[in-house]
């Protein structure tokens, strides 16, 4: 079972992922008055891609790629999707922030790699402004840690199963608002569609990427997608009894994130680490404070 669990919960994330980034055209194409891509186009694009021939850069460009796949492979492992995760007493929300950091560290090795002006100014602009959420993310986790005197994200699930939903909870309220207020640039939606920015640096890191790599890429995409809203529920929003009800939390979540991706225009790359390290940061530390207090 706990292989079949190590198989299968990647294979469930990156299927709700793919929805999401479906969706995610499929609204920006409604609020702009066009039809949009069909909810499948992802998976159609990737099948596409995988079958299209690759130029590979070097070594470094191909690993770095499946480095960043790979570590948003294994956050996955660790989050309860309605049900316990394979590795629930590997590290907990320790392990989960360690690894989120190699997604964009695998992507700058690889984009590095590549030697195009436009690569090498998105990935300047993605560890830029991945430190920027970084602090405020921080802060909200040692908010929930201390809230609940546990790493174990499975325990704090199980804490809110009988406690009610930490959201609702006076200390972790405003750890919770924090969170809302990041998790676009977690995301890479808009305003902080910085790192990729097509209008301006040609998507930027992936700027060289065409056939499987850009495959891979798209798959990284969605994987971090459903990682982003899947964490939020199981910090704040109780996690859920079963796949089904725990997908309509994130469906829920998601949608509010696309409503700002829809009606924001993009922030530039100061702006952008101005405000994370303004008001999300200090409701962060605010939280923090009350959870201590409390």
């Amino acid at each position: 079972m706990r292989i079949a669990a190590i198989v299968f919960s990647p294979l469930l994330a990156l299927a709700g992922g793919l929805f999401f980034l479906g969706l995610a055209r499929k609204v920006a194409a409604r609020v702009g008055w066009r039809c949009g891509p069909p909810l499948v186009q992802p998976v159609i694009d990737i099948i596409r891609l995988l079958n299209q021939s690759s130029v590979s850069h070097g070594g470094l460009f191909s690993l770095g790629i499946v480095f960043a796949l790979a570590g948003a492979a294994a956050v996955v492992l660790f989050l309860p999707l309605g049900g316990p995760p394979p590795f629930r007493e590997s590290g907990g929300l320790l392990a989960i922030l360690y690894l989120m950091l190699l997604a964009p560290l695998g992507i700058a090795l690889s984009g590095g790699a590549a030697a195009n002006p436009n690569s090498s100014i998105g990935v300047s602009r993605s560890l830029i402004l991945t430190l920027a959420y970084e602090l405020p993310f921080l802060l909200i986790l040692l908010a929930v840690m201390t809230r609940y005197g546990t790493i174990s994200l499975v325990k704090i699930v199980e804490s809110q199963a009988g406690g009610g939903w930490a959201i609702f909870s006076l200390p972790l309220l405003l750890s919770g608002i924090a969170y809302l207020l990041i998790l676009p640039a977690i995301l890479g939606f808009r305003p902080f569609e910085i790192a990729n920015a097509p209008q301006e640096i040609a998507s930027g890191a992936l700027v060289e990427y065409g056939g499987r790599f850009l495959a891979l890429a798209t798959i990284q995409q969605a994987l971090n997608l459903f990682i982003g809203p899947a964490l939020f529920v199981n910090l704040f929003l109780g996690g859920a009894g079963n796949p089904l009800f725990f997908f309509a939390k994130m469906l829920a979540v998601f949608t509010g994130v696309l409503l700002v991706n829809a009606a924001y225009p993009r922030l530039r790359l100061e702006q952008a680490v101005g405000y994370l390290w303004r008001w999300p940061t200090l409701i962060a530390l605010a939280g923090l404070a009350a959870v201590m207090w409390w």
